[in-house]
């Protein structure tokens, strides 16, 4: 097996080394298979590895590298896929027992474009349920069980891209893809001290994966960097004929190119000073490095604000309205007593009884919010704050009590479809990694990549990785 810190590196990295034909794609995916295989289990971090699929992609790219047919940086590159996007013949099972023999007979679209790149699937990332969607009380509602945080075992990585979190943390895949309707990219990424990318809604096809709320579900890298992410951004977005949802072309593709300096537009940080209502203290002492190293490097850092309003209820109402749509097979026909979490089971049902009058009275406040934020992103490009008010909390903790408080960004930036990024930015004094979040107005996912990058290129917190044996 290649050495442990080669299993680390970033995608850019990893990409020069097969582009010059130094580094193996079958070498470096039987390594991670080998490495997955020994801790992926333990973890509880992969749905299922698909060892087939791998090898036979891995030895395609490698035959056609040396054929001089390079595709380009994620060529060889091997991931993990979140297991509620569609792979053709392999079990996709939404993390759900109800869902544990489903087989669809063609691939998302994220996965196509993934496999058009010549990127290598090592297999399907472990998931929370329907991805929360039913609601959850404890870590372990998922069909693999709690997925164990690298970083310390004895704590979870958050929900619901929980696998895709452990995957990347432990070195068991160069990135993988998430998805986030409400934090599902952005907790996972903190707890795991990973980045994480939430892009604008719109910009990744979310054909063939798991619907849960059709105008806020969104599909995202999680990888070792800003500069990572950048990258397999730029091959997953697009608009999609097929996925009426998609932005139109000129608005979704994304490109990227390590030559273009992205500190050609100097950016103004706004820090945020009501992102959250009380900071854990461990938490918000990296925080407050992370401000400084952020008001050494951007020529602008000040203070904002979130407007005030009802602006969580309005996405709760939308969030819950159209999940009962999504799932109105399973909760009515009974099989959603199936799910392992209780609240699970019955939460659907509350779902059912939202009046369409209260679902148009949250749309309509998403449209005075959407206002309120095009007024603030005049004054700022970015919004910074802590990517959660705590480190990574135990397995067994009851989550109503301990992970249940108010997040005016998450639901502000999910109802507005608005991109955020989530980069380590330190430790806890138990070694529990920080995040820090970027987030931009709607279209403007460059900014928050830019913010992410120029952090990175004076901090190593990115660079740093759980030991493992």
């Amino acid at each position: 097996m290649l050495k442990e810190s080669l299993l680390y590196a970033s995608v850019g990295e990893l990409a020069k080394q097969i582009e010059s034909k130094q580094l193996s794609p079958v070498e470096l995916t039987e390594s991670y298979l080998e490495r997955s295989e020994k801790l992926g289990s333990r973890l509880n971090a992969y749905a299922r590895l698909t060892p087939t699929v791998a090898l036979e992609q891995a030895k395609i790219a490698e035959k056609e590298i040396r054929r001089g047919h390079y595709r380009g940086p994620l060529h060889g590159i091997p991931y993990a896929a979140k297991d509620l996007l569609a792979v053709k013949g392999i079990p996709t099972t939404w993390g759900a027992k109800t869902y544990a023999d489903q087989v669809f007979d063609y691939n998302a679209a994220v996965i196509e474009h993934l496999k058009n790149v010549g990127a290598v699937m090592l297999g399907k990332a472990a998931m929370i349920e329907l991805a929360g969607g039913m609601g959850y009380t404890f870590a372990s509602a998922s069909l693999q069980g709690e997925t164990k945080n690298p970083w310390n075992t004895t704590c979870w990585t958050c929900g619901s891209s929980s696998g895709s979190g452990a995957i990347v943390a432990a070195g068991l895949a160069a990135f993988a893809i998430g998805t986030e309707t409400w934090g599902s990219i952005v907790c996972p990424s903190a707890f795991c001290g990973v980045s994480g990318l939430r892009p604008t809604y719109g910009r990744v096809s979310r054909r063939g994966a798991m619907a849960l709320s059709y105008s806020m579900d969104k599909i995202g890298p999680m990888a070792r960097s800003a500069e990572d992410c950048a990258r397999i951004f730029a091959a997953i977005a697009g608009h999609d004929p097929l996925d009426r949802s998609t932005l139109p072309v000129d608005r979704a593709a994304f490109t990227y190119s390590p030559a273009a300096d992205l500190k050609s537009r100097p950016l103004r940080i706004g820090w945020l000073t009501n992102a959250w209502k009380e900071v854990d203290p461990s938490v918000k002492k990296a925080l407050d490095a992370a401000h400084k190293a952020l008001a050494q490097h951007f020529p602008s850092v000040r203070e904002a604000s979130l407007p005030e309003g009802p602006w969580e209820d309005a996405a709760n109402v939308i969030l819950s309205t159209e999940v009962s749509s999504a799932f109105s097979g399973l909760i009515r026909s009974g099989r959603v007593n199936e799910l392992t979490d209780p609240r699970g089971q019955i939460a659907g049902y509350v779902n059912l009884t939202i009046s369409g009058a209260d679902y148009n009275t949250a749309l309509r406040l998403r449209e005075i919010l959407q206002g309120k934020m095009t007024e603030l992103f005049d004054s700022y490009d970015v919004l910074a704050a802590a990517s959660l008010p705590l480190p990574a909390t135990p397995l067994n903790l009851d989550l109503d009590k301990g992970l249940s408080f108010p997040d005016p960004l998450g639901g502000i930036g999910n109802l507005c479809g608005l991109p955020a990024l989530s980069v380590p930015c330190g430790f806890t004094e138990k070694k529990l990694p920080v995040g820090l979040q970027f987030v931009a107005k709607a279209g403007d996912d460059m900014a928050v990549l830019q913010a992410g990058k120029i952090f990175q290129q004076h901090t190593d917190w990115h660079r740093k990785h759980p030991t493992l044996n």
